[in-house]
């Protein structure tokens, strides 16, 4: 062992005093600017927090805490000139509309830019690796390469295929990943459409990618395209039951199907949904990443085609849009989870000091680094243990667990005693009757199942496999 040579450990830390030296190397008009920001930013916080303890800040225009407030303030403006009545009212409902819309979409759109560089970066500090560190500083153009290099390559359309239906699924596909932030509240008064019926309008919309993956399979003219749509269909639509059951469980609770509700219910109760139906949650979560398409459920790719499934005949941008939608998905789950189960916008009273907006995306991010954490750990599963999963374990357990969750809401509102009392003992109940539910049903499923030695696949012993390859030769 070469005693000289630098270790781990070192050479970390030559890097930091590298960068380190690297800053203070800095020119004193940089360095000056940097602090004057620093003060800058100190004294704007300690102004905000002494307006907010005043109250002189609630609900006015410059509320930053509230987005929703420059909105108010702008449709009242409106109202209230010298505009025609009727001019003035459209105006009124298109601007604001206008604002709201381009803010969902500079969102997503700024998410499917620095997006696959998050999630490549990560994954490869999960394998021990640099990930993409050429284009741009620390690699953040990768992402605009890439949509650069799709959007020069040449687009092959198959023989045979419908050229309508094959061009409109890379647009459609996009529908759902954008309707669905429609319901969801960012801020008390920041919600593009806070619908009394918000959670059906998520899963009527979330619905609607079915179509698209199926006209994809369909209009390619290709075999493996529809074997690949119809598997993605076949979970798809198998995990839209374990979500509508989790969602129903969720409105049990809270009393409500408007999305703002549910999030002033956990904040009114101090308590976020996934601590009272912690199975409803997980089933709601892993459903999800069925629903998306998302590993480990992505199931549009069998292991034994080395294609991409239903989209196997897209090329160029048509096949990265296929793939960045699953990005744009994979943020919208982590938004509804947030809303649903972790308190949406609010967290404890911290919301009426940092902006509600910013809590919910840093709650999006947390549940994005669990779907990346998933990604680069756990293996596909195959299409029968998937749907099997789905039909025998999570929509039983889910179809008894709701209905548990009925009767608890029915004694939380006729029981008078403190909330805390209450919702603690129907917490407890509900993990403690989810594992106990799960083992026994399991326990069921695979009583005849000897664990310790459990069977070969058939398709190895009987069909297929080195004996069967034997016979063929011989």
């Amino acid at each position: 062992m070469n005693l000289d040579s630098p270790t781990p450990m070192s050479r970390q830390i030559a890097e930091h005093s590298t960068l380190i030296e690297r800053f203070l190397g800095l020119p004193k008009i940089a360095l000056l600017i940097f602090v004057l920001l620093i003060a800058a930013l100190g004294l704007g916080n300690g102004i905000i927090g002494y307006l907010v303890v005043a109250g002189e800040l609630d609900g006015t225009w410059y509320d930053i805490r509230d987005l929703g407030n420059v909105n108010a303030a702008l449709r009242d403006a409106i109202l209230s000139s010298q505009l025609n009545t009727y001019i003035a009212g459209a105006l009124a409902y298109l601007i604001p509309a206008i604002l709201g819309a381009t803010g969902i979409v500079s969102v997503v759109g700024g998410w499917l830019l620095i997006g696959p560089w998050a999630e490549r970066r990560l994954i490869a500090k999960f394998q021990i690796r640099q990930g993409p560190n050429r284009t741009g500083p620390f690699g953040l153009f990768q992402s605009l390469a890439d949509a650069l290099k799709l959007m020069q390559k040449e687009i092959v359309i198959p023989t045979g295929a419908d050229r309508f239906l094959y061009f409109a699924p890379p647009v459609a596909v996009f529908i759902p990943a954008i309707l669905g932030w429609a319901a969801i509240p960012w801020a008390p008064k920041m919600s593009f459409a806070d619908m009394d019926v918000g959670v059906l309008f998520v899963i009527a919309i979330s619905s609607l990618g079915v179509l698209a993956v199926f006209v994809a399979g369909w209009s390619s003219n290709n075999h493996y395209s529809l074997l690949g749509a119809m598997r993605t269909i076949a979970m798809m639509v198998s995990y839209e039951i374990p979500i509508s059951l989790s969602l129903l469980a969720v409105v049990l609770m809270t009393g409500s199907t408007q999305l703002s509700e549910i999030v002033t219910w956990q904040s009114t109760h101090n308590v976020w949904l996934i601590v009272l139906i912690p199975f409803a949650a997980l089933a709601f979560l892993f459903a999800s990443t069925a629903e998306i398409n998302r590993t480990p459920n992505d199931i549009g790719e069998a292991e034994s085609e080395i294609v991409a499934g239903f989209y196997t005949e897209y090329s160029g941008m048509k096949a990265g849009l296929f793939m960045a939608v699953e990005l744009g998905n994979a943020i919208l789950v982590g938004a509804l989870m947030a809303t649903f189960f972790l308190g949406g916008y609010t967290m404890f009273g911290l919301e009426t000091w940092i902006p509600g907006y910013i809590i919910l995306a840093t709650k999006i991010g947390l549940v994005y680094f669990l779907f990346v954490w998933i990604r680069g750990t756990l293996p596909r599963f195959r299409l029968d243990q998937l749907m099997g999963f789905a039909w025998k374990f999570l929509i039983p357990v889910s179809i008894i667990l709701m209905f548990i969750v009925a009767i608890e809401s029915a004694i939380f509102i006729r029981w008078d005693v403190p909330a805390a009392v209450s919702l603690g003992l129907f917490g407890l109940i509900n993990v403690t009757g989810a594992v106990i539910i799960s083992v026994v049903w399991i326990r069921i499923l695979f009583k005849d199942l000897d664990l310790a030695a459990p069977e070969r696949p058939r398709l190895v012993t009987a069909v297929g496999g080195l004996k069967a390859a034997k016979e063929i030769r011989g």
